[in-house]
């Protein structure tokens, strides 16, 4: 395969920008369960979308203390994407109250595709992850928790999310949390061509270099948790790592809350080492709970850790 370093990412983004629109819109990725498995699906909302354990001493902008990691950068250009299956699949996981990894789909290893719905470690260690698909009033509170519990997290946000929210999101990467990619209008992916799914990534993240001047972290979350082969390599051949998670529930829709308790007791039924945990920003509930959830899993003794765990 043809590879280039990270610098040719400006030649590519080039190429794919144009006719991208910034539409005004709300996403949520909501859930439903069977069988003891959950899978996470979207309402259409508006326009076109629908969805330490170390001694040393923490920076002061970084909220876990944590020094980011980059990694090498490398662009696959010669990838025969006819060859690839799109088979569209909607992810699901399995529960576990024993504090044990949760079980996930089993159709194929999403790890051949740099693809994650846990990190693989042993460790008490959680690694929180918010959608942010528009602004509901409760992220500048839940950051003020995650400063103050010193608790790094990952947002994976939409272009239309960073241009209406330009300060917030720098406030994100002063604070030594992840900005990832969650595209530009959180289309399903398999149902984009090609060229169209490089373009939902790159447009995202060279808006974001130009509205707050940070770079994007490159993580993935495809929207709806709608994924095939295909686009799971895709983001794989951009550089990306493609993040599912291993805990949810129904906290997408702002009229149809649960109770602050369901959701403390939810992370104290299945928290597990390495757990991601997919939470939505625009929820009242999880705004209400994030303080207490914190405090519940470190006296357990977890941690909070950053995704650049994953190697």
């Amino acid at each position: 395969m043809k590879k280039k370093n990270i610098y040719s990412i400006l030649m590519i983004a080039l190429v794919f920008v144009g006719g991208v629109g910034l539409k005004l819109c709300k996403h949520q990725d909501g859930g439903a369960t069977q069988n003891g498995k959950v899978g996470m699906e979207t309402d259409e909302k508006r326009d076109m979308c629908t969805d330490g354990e170390g001694e040393k001493q923490p920076d002061e902008k970084n909220v876990g203390g944590q020094e980011r990691t980059t990694q090498e950068r490398i662009i696959v250009e010669d990838t025969d994407y006819e060859n690839i299956d799109n088979t569209q699949y909607g992810w699901w996981f399995k529960r576990n109250d024993a504090h044990e990894q949760s079980g996930c789909q089993e159709d194929f290893d999403i790890r051949e595709f740099d693809a994650y719905y846990t990190v693989p470690v042993s460790q008490k260690v959680m690694y929180l992850t918010f959608d942010c698909g528009y602004e509901n009033g409760f992220t500048p509170d839940m950051l003020d928790v995650l400063k103050k519990e010193k608790a790094p997290a990952a947002f994976f946000v939409t272009q239309t999310f960073i241009r209406d929210n330009i300060d917030l999101v720098k406030r994100m990467k002063e604070e030594g949390h992840l900005v990832c990619n969650h595209t530009v209008r959180h289309p399903s992916m398999p149902q984009k061509s090609v060229e169209e799914q490089k373009q939902e990534i790159l447009e995202c993240e060279k808006y974001m270099l130009e509205a707050t001047g940070y770079e994007m972290d490159l993580f993935f979350r495809p929207p709806k948790g709608e994924y095939s082969k295909r686009t799971l390599q895709i983001a794989k051949d951009l550089g990306y790592k493609t993040i599912f998670w291993s805990m949810a529930y129904l906290d997408y829709d702002v009229n149809n809350q649960p109770s602050r308790e369901h959701v403390v007791e939810h992370f104290k039924k299945y928290y597990h080492p390495g757990a991601i945990p997919l939470l939505h920003n625009v929820s009242k509930a999880n705004h209400d709970a994030l303080e207490e959830v914190i405090h519940n899993l470190k006296k357990e003794g977890y941690a909070f850790h950053s995704l650049y765990d994953i190697e």
